[in-house]
């Protein structure tokens, strides 16, 4: 489980897809103390929650191996990475850290696309819109998980949602570069899901 609230941000050194497409290793170089990651251990990237089977040190920087399958670049935007790609960073919640965001699984639900930005005097404002299907579980002042990242959704229309993104965000996470047209990782909360399922079974 993971809380959204990003601890690094990481950059794709290696990339090595399976002669069929289906498998890709990916090594990301990060900040990490080395010794704290253990083989097996829980990295959400870009949201996706991703198992390490390998890590090391190279010139003095943390690094460490995932393999994105099938299942994972058929519904989120790993499909699309590649060495150089940049990616928010979190840890899996250990007993005792704080809850500063919201419960988040790491599970991907699909993709946003960004519809437009809007920067502000203390902030910017992203429009982005998501799948008839995803936008059911979106609501206002609800809590949103965007490439991993918890924000709170500001309004909603349709299948279209914003988000205001303070400077802070900004500064230590990739929201910063994004522009329209961009996809990005997308996971609906919980419990909204959860109430959508119990309103189903009721009828």
């Amino acid at each position: 489980m993971f809380t959204g609230i990003v601890t690094d941000i990481g950059e794709i050194v290696g990339f090595t897809p399976t002669a069929k497409g289906q498998l890709h290793r990916l090594r990301i170089a990060c900040r990490y103390d080395q010794t704290t990651i253990a083989d097996g251990a829980s990295i959400a990237c870009n949201g996706v929650c991703l198992t390490v089977v390998a890590s090391g040190i190279e010139g003095g920087k943390t690094w460490f191996d995932v393999d994105a399958a099938a299942e994972t670049l058929a519904l989120t935007t790993a499909k699309r990475w590649k060495v150089g790609t940049r990616l928010n960073l979190e840890r899996a919640l250990k007993i005792g850290d704080e809850l500063g965001g919201h419960i988040v699984a790491g599970h991907a639900d699909g993709i946003a696309t960004l519809v437009s930005r809007e920067d502000l005097p203390d902030m910017a404002r992203f429009e982005l819109a998501t799948t008839r299907e995803l936008a059911r579980f979106i609501a206002t002042k609800g809590s949103i998980t965007l490439d991993g990242v918890s924000l709170t959704v500001n309004t909603v229309k349709d299948v279209t949602f914003s988000v205001l993104i303070i400077p802070h965000t900004l500064d230590v996470t990739t929201i910063d570069g994004w522009k329209a047209g961009d996809e990005v990782n997308i996971e609906v909360d919980l419990m909204a899901r959860y109430a959508a399922r119990l309103t189903e079974m009721a009828v």
